[in-house]
């Protein structure tokens, strides 16, 4: 297929022509398959997933017998990650469909999913039945014996008595965890104290934790999860197959992912949390907004049903958080009814419309530190946001260009720009943002599966800031935030910090509806679903990819999550790292010595207690990780002393740092004096950035950046 056939496909102009020819192809293919009935729904997800998969991913692999294999063991480890629930008999049973499910995708009856689900919850029963009486006595923690939670270390138990006695150990673990919880909140009393505990009590205690947990899990397996849910986990696994981020989303999760990006959703403006018996309560109300205009909801109030307008309402029992906030989202000016249970007993049901809900707190915003006599200004983005679906909702590169005015208004000598934790998201608006700093010139290259490249620039040859400029990033920064910190990288225009990569993840994604009516391609988001689907692969302006690799900073830091296996090359899945030729780009002479402000920040970090017990920890985090736990309480909790001691150090030493003075910009302050919550939770923002060692550590690289470009111009 050409490149300008799919890059036509993929257009607005395009959609009359790709349905008629989707539709055409997909009647051609029930004639010739013999299928005379309509296909349920999940053969046209299977089908219409398949015929996009092949059509348009970026790298697809082949959908055969192989790719088959694949997906069979996949979908049994994603529905059964810790082994315990199915017999190595079910995989045996399960065996004849090891090459079936590329059938499947292509239009055979769907046998493998209906034949593992039947399995699936005959096996959730029987361990309901079971649990119960292995925590009917104490468990003894005297016993040597240990546990694997590693699953990748784990096999599938060829009895039921061996199944059962992998259930007793994680029981035992579970109530081990707990209990050892419980004793070091005992350690704070005194024996005297009316809440002190034996230990055989705390035992109890912990057990019955335990129960509580392990019952509303089942609850949910055998009552809440639908059929559907499990289906669209395995469409995923089939996705995920081809690249980690291409994704099937269900309607309601395709509605968050959008509210993630936007910042802005609709619904009551009360937060919620899970107490510690698994109940749903109001956890705040936002002034203003339908929680709070009801006058019936207070904090504390436990959420028992949420009910659709005139719907049968949903019985929230075993349900997450996350869960119960799906439901109560919606469209604007829909009805939701909350069935509520107040402090006294008694039942209410409140009426509520929903309304427009900002998320301000996801979007970008500035302080001011003052460090060494210098002014350095610090912008935190979260993410690349952007709402698309309003020609005036927010995006982040305007909300940027914004900050770094009033920063330049404070007059300040240098800009920290923390792009740590920020998952990515708008590629225009990265494009644009990276324009702020260099006066024109390549921002990215994109290939598409054809092999073509395509250069996105900057074409707005005014800077908006020329001053000092370091970029944070960690393992978690990711997409957008890789791109913008490579070619601020490559450009030399400014120094970026952080772990010894970022994330890895250099593909583009776009979002494609699917339809009941087959005819696909034709909106974003559909009725059965929707697939975000890898189209295209990011490439620095030096050639290299940003996929895999990620980002390499400047300037490494002590991390303490480097050793844990988070990243893109973490996944065997992921698709492989490779290079094209540069783009024609003129470096940016930066006017400093970058490698006397490396050496100077390794000097500093070397002699800094704090970042010395970081790398400790991280040491100790990434044997931690092995998940090979011993049963024995002593040793338990020798091994979780080691692991906190390790913490409590950096704490510690993070205590006796001194603090950055940060402070809110005036202009910010005003605008937020009209809400009290929004200041005192923007007051918390700043003393948590005045306590953040790497933010310390960047003011200092700027100031090196600072004092360097002073002596060049004096001489």
């Amino acid at each position: 297929m050409s490149s300008k056939f799919l890059q036509f496909m993929f257009s607005k102009k395009s959609i009359p022509v790709v349905i008629v020819f989707v539709v055409t192809g997909l009647l051609i293919a029930f004639n010739s398959s013999g299928i005379g009935n309509p296909p349920d729904k999940y053969q046209l997800i299977f089908q219409q997933v398949t015929d996009m998969l092949e059509a348009a991913h970026y790298s697809p692999k082949k959908i055969d017998d192989a790719f088959s294999q694949n997906i069979h063991k996949k979908y049994l480890d994603a529905l059964d990650p810790d082994k315990n629930i199915f017999l190595y008999s079910d995989l045996r049973e399960l065996k004849k469909y090891e090459t079936t499910i590329d059938d499947e995708l292509h239009g055979a009856p769907i046998a493998f999913f209906h034949a593992v689900d039947a399995i699936y919850l005959k096996r959730a029963k029987e361990l309901a039945a079971i649990y119960p009486a292995l925590l009917q006595t104490a468990f003894q923690f005297s016993v040597d014996e240990s546990i694997v939670l590693e699953p990748e270390k784990l096999d599938y138990p060829k009895t039921e008595a061996a199944r059962k006695e992998a259930w007793r150990k994680r029981l035992k673990f579970m109530t081990l965890e707990r209990l050892s919880d419980l004793m070091d909140q005992r350690n704070t009393m005194k024996p005297g104290d009316s809440a002190y505990k034996s230990d055989a009590s705390l035992e109890a205690d912990a057990r019955a934790k335990v129960k509580l947990i392990i019952s509303r899990n089942f609850e949910r397996m055998l009552t809440k999860t639908k059929p559907d849910e499990r289906f669209d986990m395995l469409v995923n696994v089939i996705t995920n197959y081809m690249d980690p981020h291409t994704t099937f989303f269900p309607p309601i999760e395709k509605r968050s992912f959008d509210e993630a990006m936007s910042g802005r959703f609709y619904g009551i403006g009360a937060s919620l949390r899970n107490d510690e018996g698994g109940a749903i309560r109001i956890a705040t109300i936002v002034a203003g907004l339908p929680a709070w205009k009801s006058q019936q909801l207070t904090v504390g109030d436990q959420v028992l049903k949420v009910g659709q307008g005139s719907d049968e309402p949903t019985d929230l029992t075993g349900f997450e958080t996350e869960e119960a906030v799906k439901l109560i989202r919606g469209k604007k000016g829909t009805e939701v009814r909350l069935t509520i249970k107040k402090a006294d007993g008694s039942l209410k049901v409140v009426s509520m419309i929903r309304d427009e809900v900002v998320l301000d707190e996801t979007y970008a915003r500035s302080a001011v530190i003052n460090e060494g006599g210098k002014k350095i200004g610090y912008i935190f983005l979260p993410e690349f946001y952007a709402d698309w679906e309003r020609p005036n909702g927010p995006k982040c590169s305007q909300d940027v260009a914004k900050e770094i005015l009033k920063l330049k208004e404070q007059a300040v000598d240098g800009i920290i720009m923390d792009l740590r934790n920020n998952g990515g998201g708008s590629l225009y608006d990265v494009v644009q943002m990276v324009g702020f700093f260099i006066p024109e010139g390549p921002i990215v290259q994109v290939k598409d599966r054809e092999g073509n490249p395509q250069v996105l620039r900057d074409r707005d040859r005014s800077v908006l800031y020329d001053g000092p400029l370091t970029v944070m990033v960690n393992e978690f920064s990711a997409s957008a935030s890789e791109i913008f910190a490579a070619a601020i990288q490559d450009y030399g225009r400014g120094i970026v910090i952080g772990s010894t990569s970022t994330y890895g993840k250099g593909t583009v994604q776009r979002n494609i509806g699917l339809e009941p009516n087959n005819s696909i391609f034709n909106k974003e988001t559909a009725e059965i679903g929707t697939i975000k689907l890898t189209l295209q692969k990011f490439y620095r302006i030096n050639g290299g990819s940003t996929q895999l690799k990620g980002v390499t900073p400047n300037i490494i830091l002590p991390d303490q999550y480097e050793t844990l296996k988070y990243r893109e090359k973490d996944n065997p899945d992921a698709l492989p790292w490779d290079e094209i030729p540069r783009a024609f780009y003129t470096k940016i002479v930066p006017g400093y010595d970058i490698e006397y402000v490396r050496q100077s920040s390794q000097t500093r970090v070397a002699a800094n207690p704090t970042f010395n017990a970081i790398k400790e920890s991280s040491v100790l985090m990434e044997k931690n990780n092995e998940r090979v736990y011993s049963l024995q309480l002593n040793k338990y909790r020798e091994s979780q002393k080691s692991l906190r001691d390790s913490f409590k150090k950096i704490d510690e030493s993070n205590k006796n740092t001194k603090k950055l003075e940060v402070s809110i910009l005036e202009m910010d302050a005003k605008k937020l004096s009209s809400d009290n919550d929004k200041l005192e939770r923007r007051k918390q923002w700043v003393s948590n950035l005045s306590k953040d060692i790497y933010i310390s550590e960047a003011c200092n690289i700027i100031s090196d950046m600072i004092r360097q470009l002073v002596l060049v111009r004096a001489s």
